[in-house]
């Protein structure tokens, strides 16, 4: 079932612990359900071929945070939770050498597809789970992902450990996640989502649950610390972790995300790490 706006219908909430099979399950389920209505809301604000890292409309154009584009052209770059790929779409256009990509829901795939039939710039994509990457170690000079994936995912350092497996030594992991501080506030972009209402130190996940009690929709916190510890337990450095400021003129509202908030609170986090140079061989 949708509602009018052709979401799917939100379940009961609960605050609750998920195990990765169920995330997984919930996230691919509700995102199938979801696409259309994502694409036909979101998609004009994404473009076809654009790299928007936030609601708050920072882009990979404007921050470079992957590196710069000579080091790029010669790079082989995986994109986590890709949607539509318009992220990683942007980045073929751009000339970077190798770009892949991989989605938990097959529909949002379908929408890559008609993209790329539509701009004529393909991205080759895949049906995958961050959880568990089907790529060989060391595969990618560049991992990244724009609100893809990370914020479903329960536990932050197996996701991490995984991004981290199949980077190349010297490479770099670059992730956009809801910022972490927006879990003790109402999802709401109004005054009223400037009252703190529950802990920031609650981890359980925000579940929607149907009539049998399985979750169809999840979604997990992690605190900044379980993400900075995440990444330094994955053998990764921290280079920089980017909170966007609310710019002047933006008037767009994107769920919990818009003007009257986004000018008090950061809403988004973005986290740039790097993978250290392998140690050289005992001899």
């Amino acid at each position: 079932m949708h509602d009018e706006d052709g979401y799917p219908d939100p379940g009961r909430v609960e605050r609750r612990a998920v195990d990765a099979r169920e995330s997984a399950r919930a996230g691919r389920v509700w995102w199938d359900g979801a696409a259309d209505a994502y694409q036909a809301e979101h998609g004009a604000f994404l473009g076809d071929a654009e790299f928007v890292w936030c609601p708050e409309g920072l882009t990979e154009a404007g921050a470079r945070l992957l590196g710069e584009p000579e080091g790029l052209r010669r790079s082989r770059v995986l994109e986590v939770g890709c949607g539509a790929g318009q992220c990683g779409r942007w980045l073929r256009a751009q000339g970077v050498g190798e770009v892949v990509a991989f989605d938990l829901s097959y529909r949002q795939l379908q929408h890559s597809r008609r993209i790329d039939e539509q701009t004529g710039h393909t991205l080759p994509t895949v049906q995958a789970d961050a959880q568990r990457l089907p790529f060989a170690d060391a595969s990618f000079d560049v991992v990244f992902s724009s609100f893809g994936a990370f914020p479903f995912v329960p536990s932050a350092d197996d996701a991490l450990a995984e991004a981290a497996r199949v980077l190349r030594p010297g490479g770099r992991l670059v992730f956009s996640v809801t910022h972490p501080i927006r879990w003790g506030f109402p999802d709401d972009p109004s005054e009223h989502g400037l009252t703190a209402h529950q802990s920031y130190f609650d981890r359980r996940a925000y579940v929607e649950e149907d009539d049998d009690g399985e979750a169809v929709y999840v979604e997990h916190h992690h605190t900044v610390g379980d993400w900075v510890r995440g990444i330094a337990r994955a053998g990764l450095v921290l280079r920089d972790v980017v909170e966007p400021e609310w710019p002047e003129g933006l008037d767009r509202v994107w769920g919990g995300w818009g003007p009257v908030r986004g000018r008090v609170l950061p809403g988004t986090a973005i986290f740039s790490a790097d993978k250290g140079a392998a140690p050289p061989e005992a001899g």
